[in-house]
């Protein structure tokens, strides 16, 4: 099977989560990924308390098919070195602030004089041309920047950041297909582009369609925990056994299924309830009936009644739930030996090719295990 990007290479001078999750991918895709580190190492091997053999969780879960080559910035002679590998390769990506790259000298503008089919790509927190690009970015500080906090939580516990690094996640993916497009219009004039993504930029693009209702009413959505500001029933009920399950009637049609399974034929005839403009305005008051409601059987029962119907539903899951979840665990979670981590898991790419393309070739590297060999092949 021939790798999709099988014949490209990238020079990847990233760090942490940004930047490092798209090299990744690309790497998946079957890119040759050249990772550039510091004599001690990118910031994510030392991020955090949490080790295996040495390597940490952060870095373990992003930096497999990349092979690592350790230069010191600080001499003129690695920086020459670095622009020999650039000019054997396809892509830079960097997430460094902006101006960084200029500083060694190694900016867009000066290699794309040189090397005009390069494609550099440039992941940065708040934007090259922005007021406050200077400022050192991270997940939080963006969140908080973009408003995606005020969009979460409730009044009682106020903006909340996500329990997951939405602003590390979302703008790699970005770069990805940014750097995907660039390569196909390469294919029909040879030429090379600068691709920019702000954390910021793709953290706002992020919150859609939530931005809509702004545009619209000149309000943010409530803040609902759990709930929905337009549509109701949209929330979490507890079962009898302590579990929480996540019940939706977006439309007519699944209000009267669910209401059906509920076994109250109240509900559906209540004037309170008889629309979803109506639920939503009542929401505390149907909430609170099918609480009582869902309160009265366990969650195995409901599963299967629900299940049943078709109605739209999910419990919610501790996260060793979801990966103890068979078809999860052989399908998304990959297992594979590390030199000093020894078997360590890893997330499959979640993208699937009917004729294949992604492969977890390569663990993620020991630092500075490949400078030798990759500087040889330049030679």
């Amino acid at each position: 099977m021939t790798a999709l990007l099988h014949n490209v290479r990238v020079i990847d001078l990233t760090q942490l989560v940004a930047g490092p999750l798209c090299t990744m991918l690309l790497g998946d895709l079957g890119a040759d990924v050249i990772k550039i580190e510091p004599p001690e190492g990118e910031a994510a091997r030392h991020v955090g308390v949490t080790r295996l053999g040495g390597e940490s969780d952060v870095f373990l879960a992003l930096n497999r098919n990349k092979r690592s080559v350790v230069l010191d910035m600080k001499h003129v002679s690695n920086i020459e070195t670095l622009r020999a590998l650039i000019a054997g390769c396809d892509i830079v990506m960097e997430n460094f602030r902006p101006g960084t790259m200029e500083k060694w000298g190694l900016g867009y503008e000066s290699l794309s004089k040189d090397y005009p089919a390069l494609i550099y790509c440039a992941v940065s927190g708040y934007g090259k041309d922005a007021p406050y690009s200077d400022r050192p970015a991270l997940d939080p500080t963006v969140q908080a920047m973009s408003g995606i906090m005020q969009l979460t939580g409730t009044d009682q516990s106020g903006p909340l950041k996500t329990g997951f690094p939405l602003s590390d996640v979302v703008p790699p993916l970005f770069a990805t297909i940014g750097v995907l497009a660039a390569l196909h219009a390469r294919r029909d004039n040879g030429v090379g582009q600068r691709v920019d993504v702000s954390m910021l930029d793709a953290t706002i693009f992020a919150m859609t369609p939530r931005e809509a209702y702004f545009f619209a009413t000149g309000s943010p959505p409530p803040r609902l925990g759990n709930g929905h500001y337009q549509m109701a029933p949209y929330n979490t009920y507890e079962t009898v056994d302590a579990r929480l399950l996540m019940l939706i009637a977006h439309n007519e049609k699944f209000w009267l299924i669910l209401t059906k399974v509920l076994g109250d034929a109240s509900l559906a005839t209540d004037i309170r309830f008889s629309d979803n403009k109506a639920r939503v305005s009542n929401r505390i008051e149907l909430d609170n009936a099918i609480g009582a409601l869902v309160k009265q059987q366990t969650y195995a029962v409901w599963e299967r009644l629900l299940s049943d119907a078709g109605a739209v539903f999910a419990p919610v899951r501790q996260v060793e739930e979801a990966f103890e979840d068979p078809f999860i665990s052989s399908t998304m979670v990959h297992h594979m030996d590390h030199p000093t981590a020894g078997s360590i898991r890893v997330l499959n790419n979640p993208m699937r090719f009917s004729g294949g393309g992604n492969e977890i070739r390569r663990a993620p590297p020991l630092l500075g295990a490949d400078t030798a060999s990759v500087i040889n092949e330049q030679n």
